[in-house]
């Protein structure tokens, strides 16, 4: 059987969600597949580093859009030093991993892996770049990738930036698998304890929990919406989350969960960073209030979300989110998005294989 090396990072959950979303549909067409987190492959103290500098450059206002806006998207000197020393660690275990497991296709989802996947030796495989950014930055964007797979107009645009030649598939962004077969609202809520009846908003913003969520989840509680709160992987946010349960009954606190499709259908509006769950939520048909919490691309997939409508945008400050969250409620429901259905996916991805010789 054909067999594909997967090459996710484990900065936050979105490459690996887009990640699995691969490998299940290569499995489907009868592939075999390794996933692997190029940040385990740097090394435990080069990917512990790599995760806490990161963390600590969205932490500082402004930081991290300077370094996203004025290195990675033009590819200045500064960037392409950091890639240059990524690579040089992570060459050497993809070497490996390539050498034993023999693959035909390599797919690269996260940029740190992109210029090692291209720079290895005897290539007998076939590389796609696989992002889901509405405007990929130049680390993204190598010499020697035989297929681009983004999910828009706008992304396709941007790698033709720096590859005008470069080929460029545009796909609708996959989904995890429970989304496209959601509870219905009134089941969600009855196995959640929400009534039946009255405004239900999901709470959430990424697996690092990003923003004041604690105290904006307790505010808007207190303003009448029932509130279905998700930390994340953030514990010390769980931690805060559930002391304000305690205070406020309307409150439903969670930490790390796969119950988000129930969580979905049960709410009326969705408060998230911008970011995959976008796509699933408009799957379901829930309006959008995005929180203006996450720099670089943050701010461009922000601004793609808005123009694609039923969206609005808010900071992070609990007062306003209380405030725009409560006008959103009454604003009218959408209707499921196209991406309810994995046909879109399925097709786009047969295609790409095709296009490369690898049907």
């Amino acid at each position: 059987m054909p067999h594909a090396l997967l090459v996710s990072g484990s900065l936050g959950q979105g490459h690996d969600v887009m990640a699995r979303a691969c490998a299940d549909t290569l499995r489907a067409r009868g592939w075999t597949t390794c996933t692997v987190d190029a940040m385990a492959l740097l090394g435990q103290r080069s990917g512990a580093a790599g995760e806490a500098v990161f963390r600590r450059l969205l932490d500082l206002p402004g930081v991290y859009d300077a370094f996203h806006f004025s290195a990675l998207r033009p590819g200045a000197r500064i960037a392409l030093l950091a890639d240059a020393a990524a690579r040089a660690r992570l060459l050497p275990a993809l070497r490996e991993l390539v050498a034993a497991q023999r693959p035909q296709l390599v797919v690269s989802v996260f940029a740190t892996a992109t210029s090692a996947v291209n720079r290895l030796p005897e290539r007998g495989f076939r590389h796609f770049v696989f992002c889901t950014d509405v405007t990929p930055h130049r680390l993204w964007v190598q010499e020697g990738t035989d297929l681009f797979l983004v999910t828009s107009e706008v992304a396709a645009c941007a790698v033709r930036r720096y590859r005008p030649d470069a080929a460029v598939s545009v796909l609708p962004a996959p989904l995890r698998e429970p989304f496209y077969r959601p509870p219905a609202r009134a089941a969600a809520r009855a196995e959640l304890g929400v009534p039946a009846h009255g405004p239900c908003v999901l709470l959430m913003s990424g697996s690092w929990g990003l923003g004041p969520l604690a105290r904006t989840a307790a505010s808007l509680a207190a303003a009448g919406p029932h509130v279905l709160a998700v930390a994340g992987r953030n514990r010390e946010l769980e931690d805060r989350l559930r002391a304000a349960a305690r205070r406020e009954p309307r409150l439903r606190p969670f930490g790390y969960t796969d119950r988000i499709p129930a969580l979905m259908a049960a709410a009326d509006l969705v408060v998230t960073s911008s970011g995959d769950t976008c796509s699933e939520a408009r799957a379901l048909g829930r309006r959008l209030l995005l929180l203006d919490v996450v720099q670089g691309h943050g701010r461009d997939n922000l601004q793609h979300e808005l123009e694609l409508g039923h969206a609005d945008v808010v900071t992070a400050r609990p007062a306003d989110v209380v405030r725009n969250a409560l006008a959103a409620l009454d604003r009218p429901e959408p209707p499921p998005s196209p991406g309810a259905s994995p046909d879109g996916w399925n097709r786009g991805f047969a295609a790409a294989l095709e296009r490369v010789g690898l049907d």
